[in-house]
């Protein structure tokens, strides 16, 4: 196996993200997650721990289309926690995640929203 690139600043997180889903890499998504990660996905459930992580992409990346690059927003860190999100290209709702600061300096995942919409009226 050969070593994955991993996360040296918050925002390398959403670049991987999508260099690993166009490769269909569901191993290597699940590596930019906590063990005990929180993913609130498919839409109106959640996702918990690395492994159930690797499952859902390993079920849903064959059948995904090719994930554009979205520019993000500002970073706001505090200490060894950050929270980095993206505006959807198309426009609606957005996209967040808290990422932790590892001990080797390296930042991973623990909580990902990566669909938020606006309630209904």
């Amino acid at each position: 196996m050969t070593e994955r690139e991993k996360a040296s600043r918050p925002e390398d997180l959403t670049r991987l993200f999508v260099e690993r889903a166009n490769a269909k890499d569901a191993e290597g998504l699940a590596l930019l997650y906590e063990e005990d990660a929180v993913m609130a996905y498919p839409p109106g459930s959640r996702t918990v721990g690395r492994a159930a992580i690797r499952e859902l992409w390993a079920r849903l990346l064959p059948r995904m289309p090719r994930f554009e690059p979205e520019a993000p927003l500002p970073t706001l860190v505090s200490g060894d926690l950050a929270l980095t999100s993206t505006p959807p290209r198309d426009g609606a709702g957005a996209r967040a995640q808290v990422v932790r600061r590892q001990p080797d300096g390296t930042w991973l995942r623990v909580l990902d929203q990566p669909e938020f919409t606006r309630p209904a009226d």
